[in-house]
Parts: C-alpha cells; structure tokens; sequence
C-alpha cells in the first residue's frame, strides 16, 4: 500500500487565519491560550516556594532537568476559594527562550476558530490588563477569553 501526498488546498479552499486554542477553566470562566505555545499538560504537584516572589508565584519544579516557574492564575486573576486537588493541572508552556507553568482549574478541549468567531475585547479595568486579552472567541453557547499569554506573564512578573 502507497500514501499519496496531496498538496494543502490553495485558493478558495483554503483555510485561511484557523487558529487553535487550548481551553481551560479558572473559577467559572473559561479561557483559551494559543496551542502552539503549550508544550504540555501535567497534574499539579507541590512545588518549590522561592524566598521574595509573588504570591502567585508558588515555586519552582524540576521538569526533566528544566527548572519551571509555577504561577497560579486563579491568585493572579484574584480568584477566591482556591484549592489544589486531583483536578488541577499545570499547563506547561514555551514562552520565548522560557518555559512556564500555569496552574488553571481544568483543561477542557482545543476549539479552532475562524476570524468570524472572534469579537474584540471591551475596555474593562481588572485584575487583568485587558491589553493582555486577545479576543473573545464564540463556538456555539460558549465563550472563551483569548489570552496573549506573553503579556499576562509580563504583567506577572516572570520573565
């Protein structure tokens, strides 16, 4: 048996500006970071606290000889009522020349979105910059908050 290789669609056919989210959960909210960022995703495990860092900062892990920073998005976020337990999970990503891991509620799926599907962001003060929100993306009755997770790590000062 013999696989053919077929040219991508070009021309009318052609997905054009299809981007792909990884979806996850902080508190009753759902967002989405790009998937191309993410490297992986793990069970939370206690990490290493470091003297003077940020409360959202828990610590540092060893990932196979990398040492990853641990940033909770829910303290970030001002979320209360945050708890560690068989649900919470670290998305690992690649930030540049850094790797970070974030600690969310839940990771639910990856969503594709076409730019039809992406509404700007209004102008609301937070605990969130809302330079660092990308857009609102729509699949059907949900909505995800796009991060620009660059700028929401800049803002919490892990660099």
């Amino acid at each position: 048996m013999s696989t053919v290789l077929r040219p991508a669609p070009q021309g009318a056919n052609a997905p054009t500006n299809i981007r792909e989210f990884l979806a996850f959960k902080l508190g009753d909210e759902e967002y989405g970071v790009d998937i191309l960022r993410v490297q992986e995703i793990r069970s939370y495990e206690h990490p290493t606290r470091m003297v003077n860092a940020p409360g959202h900062v828990l610590g540092v892990v060893n990932l196979r000889g990398v040492i990853v920073p641990i940033i909770d998005m829910r303290i970030q976020f001002g979320l209360h009522d945050v708890k560690y337990d068989g649900f919470t999970v670290v998305i690992v990503l690649n930030i540049g020349s850094k790797v970070v891991g974030m600690v969310v509620d839940a990771v639910s799926d990856v969503i594709t979105l076409a730019p039809e599907q992406l509404r700007p962001a209004p102008e609301i003060s937070g605990a969130i910059d809302s330079s660092a929100v990308l857009a609102l993306g729509t699949v059907n009755d949900r909505m995800l908050i796009l991060l620009d997770i660059e700028k929401v790590l800049v803002d919490s000062s892990v660099q």
